[in-house]
């Protein structure tokens, strides 16, 4: 199984850079001064926070020219800002696992015994039980992201399956959500690859993630 990194910013497309360039830019001079700043990572996170970037993905109707990557991160790190959270890693793990969870391969990634995949949360929490440590990891931060996937971008459909059959509620997928990014931060393999630090930050926060992707869930859903 698959562990989502924060490198969403890393796999920017020379469509991307162009892109972003020319949002940014307003002259030819600009536009070579802005690509040689696009080396620099530092200066990058400075030009990826233009308010222009975000107007830009948000207004268009077609953001074809543009990969998931750079597309989620400007989107996601501007909602994020706008809750007062200004973690830069942390908005590249979300972006990265929304690029991801919108292709379907992606986003039920876990199979069971049998080949069929596990889309449900008490299935991944009974596969649990019997996975050896490092598999027990990715369920645990699988389970944070599947949680945060849902109440992020379709928390009208829970609304709506709890009202009609009982189904579980929001605030059992957060408290499900923050449980596990939790646990799976405390895991000895959250530091080799370097995410503990992320995701003890969404099991703090999810609650305030979650609402700042539900501004965004209208425009994600429309592209999935």
């Amino acid at each position: 199984m698959k562990v989502i990194l924060p490198n969403c910013r890393n796999q920017f497309t020379p469509a991307d850079l162009r892109f972003i360039t020319s949002t940014v830019a307003r002259t030819e001079r600009q536009e070579r001064a802005v690509m040689e700043l696009l080396s620099d990572s530092e200066c990058r996170d400075q030009l990826l926070d233009e308010e222009a970037l975000y107007r830009a993905l948000h207004d268009s109707p077609a953001c074809s020219e543009v990969s998931e990557h750079c597309y989620f991160y400007v989107l996601v790190r501007h909602v994020l800002r706008e809750a007062g959270i200004e973690d830069r890693r942390l908005a590249d793990y979300v972006a990265e696992m929304l690029a991801g969870f919108v292709r379907e391969e992606h986003a039920t990634p876990m199979r069971g015994d049998d080949g069929r995949p596990i889309r449900y949360v008490f299935e991944m929490l009974a596969a649990m039980q019997k996975a050896d440590d490092r598999t027990r990891f990715c369920i645990q931060a699988h389970l944070g992201n599947h949680t945060l996937f849902v109440t992020g971008l379709f928390p009208d459909r829970i609304r709506r399956q709890t009202e009609r059959c009982g189904a579980p509620g929001l605030d059992f997928y957060e408290g499900m959500g923050r449980s596990n990014f939790k646990a799976a931060s405390d895991h000895r393999l959250a530091g080799r690859y370097e995410v503990d630090d992320v995701l003890a930050g969404l099991a703090e926060a999810f609650g305030e993630v979650r609402r700042a992707l539900n501004a965004l869930s209208d425009r994600v859903v429309s592209i999935s």
